[in-house]
Formats: C-alpha cells, structure tokens, sequence
C-alpha cells in the first residue's frame, strides 16, 4: 500500500481548464493516479509501440495496436477498487496458451477485432471502470519503434531497443502512421503538457516521434513540464544526462519546448536550472523508491507551476 500523505490543496492546478500526459507503462499512470482528482480535465496520451510481455504476444499473433500501456494507465488511475477493476487487471497463471496473458489486454484486443476504434474501446472500458479521466492512443494503427545504431545498422521493436549496449543515433517509427485525432485536440486546448516519468526511448519518445504531434507541440503556447525518473533506467538511456534528455526531446519536436522540470532532490545539473526552471526535491514511495509517491508529484507539479 501507497503511503498516503495528507494533501488537498491544488492552487494551481485548480486553475487549470485542461492537462495532458504523455508517456506510457507505470510512469504514465503514476501521474494519471497522482492527477486523478482532475477527472474530465486530464487526458493521457499513451505510446503504443511496445513488443514485450502479453502485449507483443497478442501483437506477434493478432496484430494490432500495443494494449498494454493503455491498460495500466486505465487501472492505475482508478480511485475505488472493484470486482471489475481486479477482473480487467486478471493475469492468468499455469503453463498453458493463456499463461502470463492480462485479461484486460485481451479484453481490449477483442474490441479491436470487433472492429472497434481503439479509441472508442478505451472509452468503452473506462465506463466500465467508472474512469472520468480520458486516455488516448497516440495512433490507432499497427506502429513500432525502430532505431539506427551508430553503426548504420538498424532494429526494430522496443525490446531489442532497451537492451541495446549503447545509445541509439536515433529512433523512428515504422510505419509512420496518423495520430489519434482526439490526441491532437487534447494538445491544442491542454494548458499544461506533461512528460514522462518512465522509459525515455520506448514510452515518451514514441508519440512526439509522430509528426502531427510534434508540430502541434511546437505551435502550443502550453507550459511543459518534464517529470524525470527516480530510479536509473535499465537501458541505452540510462547513459543520458538529464539536460541531454530535455535536448532530445526538444530535437524530435524541432523547437526548444521544456519550460520546467521536476527531478529528485540529488540530480540536478547547474547547467540544466540555468536553462529552465526546476523542482529539485524527495518524490519516492516509500514502500517502492524507484516510483514517484502520488501526493509528492501531485504537490511538485502544482508547486513548479508556480513559477512558470
């Protein structure tokens, strides 16, 4: 269980009409979870090119979209457990065909064979989860991640790019594919632009790699906020300063875009808060150190927009 900390004031946050996330796995439904009592007024805009788990088990044999983010941010965000929260979050044992399968990522995949826009199965689910919030695929198509090595050789598929030896030269999408339609809505009208905690090149780098988002990130007039991991990656990004992770995303985008940042209280680079402004501060659980506890986020984002 959570350490819960008393805290209920939102000044800021308050104020805001619309905020959106983007990222994917448990960072992003850490702060869907920790930004929950927004409810209509949060989106999350989830990456959808992962290959590992039950997820590219059903990709590998199905096709389709990557479910599995999108899945964890709808249960992490859940504020009143229920029988059809632990139903939808159900992974099956044994050794069998069905063994390590997530029913909610079957659950998701059924919908999409049914010809349902993965969009509208999302919304479909989170009726049935009684989530308000919204979560948005960043493509309603079949895409994966690809790098280029320093060698000129390429790869493809998240897995493989996580377990590289060394940092990529860079990372792309095959194939390109349109965003989600309501994805760039939410980015157009968002006051406030969220990236991250999580896996830098396989769960926040994969929607800004879509061109419809990064022009529509490049002509927001909202603050951004890049929200840093507390534990050390286990991947090539791990070999990344915190400034060259902001200069990253700011290269795929095509613009200086970062505003603030909000990093663990013994990571700050003084070149880094020369540029933009920064919340240096203790943010883990204290039950799990390597996740953000949710009422220390929620202050921390509230707090640096502050100063924004």
């Amino acid at each position: 269980m959570t350490n819960s900390r008393p805290y209920t004031s939102h000044k800021n946050l308050d104020k805001i009409k619309k905020i959106v996330a983007i990222g994917g796995g448990h960072g992003l439904g850490r702060v869907m979870s920790a930004l929950s009592f927004m409810e209509e007024r949060l989106t999350a805009i989830v990456a959808t090119t992962d290959n590992g788990g039950s997820t590219g088990r059903i990709r590998r044999e199905q096709g389709g979209i990557a479910w599995g983010d999108l899945r964890n941010c709808l249960n992490q965000i859940i504020t009143e457990p229920s029988t059809a929260s632990a139903l939808f979050e159900y992974r099956f044992s044994g050794s069998g065909e069905l063994a390590g399968h997530n029913l909610g990522n079957l659950m998701l995949k059924a919908l999409e064979n049914m010809h349902i826009r993965p969009t509208d199965a999302v919304n479909l689910i989170r009726d049935l989860l009684r989530v308000k919030s919204f979560i948005i695929p960043m493509s309603e198509h079949s895409v994966h991640l690809a790098a280029t090595l320093p060698s000129g050789n390429g790869i493809v598929g998240e897995v493989d790019i996580d377990n590289l030896a060394e940092l990529p030269k860079s990372v792309f999408l095959v194939p390109l594919v349109k965003a989600t339609p309501e994805a760039i809505t939410a980015l157009q009208q968002a006051e406030i632009i969220l990236f991250g905690p999580g896996s830098f090149f396989t769960s926040i780098l994969p929607p800004i790699l879509l061109p419809e988002i990064a022009e529509t990130l490049k002509q927001s007039v909202a603050k951004k906020i890049f929200i840093d991991n507390l534990g050390v990656e286990h991947s090539p990004a791990a070999e990344l300063s915190l400034s060259a992770r902001v200069d990253w995303i700011n290269r795929t985008v095509g613009k200086d875009i970062i505003d603030g940042a909000i990093v663990q209280h013994d990571t700050v680079e003084k070149i880094f808060t020369d540029r933009i402004n920064v919340i240096a501060r203790r943010l883990n659980d204290d039950n799990i150190n390597y996740r953000h506890d949710r009422t220390l986020l929620c202050k921390a984002i509230d707090d640096l927009l502050e100063t924004l």
